[in-house]
């Protein structure tokens, strides 16, 4: 049977030795992947000894990301009164996608603007040519 430990039991766990993280009230020993986690240790020292859920869920993760993060289930975690509030409701829940609209809308306008000022130097050059005619 799987252990069951307090946030109390793995906020002690939060070296590069001896790392465990909560994500969906589950605990995980990461010490052994510290080294190859492909976002850097940083990372995962961040959230060392702490819930990792939000931080890991909103990096939107692999399949194979998710299948070696069982490997390294050490147990579940045994709530308090006074614990902090779970960070993610919903296990699996799909984080919100970005909100990219105002990226698009700074873009095109760049585009306008630029569409824009050729046409009025085209413009210019056309009438400057056109007075040079007259004059000659």
């Amino acid at each position: 049977m799987a252990a069951e430990l307090t946030y109390q039991d793995v906020a002690e766990h939060n070296t590069k030795k001896d790392l465990y993280v909560v994500i969906h009230d589950v605990i995980y020993d990461c010490s052994k992947f510290v080294d190859e986690h492909p976002g850097g240790e940083e990372v995962l020292l961040d959230v060392a000894g702490q819930d990792a859920t939000e931080a890991f869920e909103d990096v939107g993760h692999s399949d194979e990301a998710r299948e070696t993060l069982e490997a390294m289930k050490v147990g579940t975690l045994k709530r308090k009164a006074g614990d902090p509030k779970p960070k993610a409701a919903v296990p699996g829940a799909v984080s919100p996608a970005a909100n990219t609209e105002g990226a698009g809308i700074g873009v095109g306008l760049y585009a306008v603007v630029l569409i824009g000022g050729l046409l009025a130097f085209g413009a210019y050059q056309y009438l400057q040519q056109q007075q040079a005619a007259q004059s000659s």
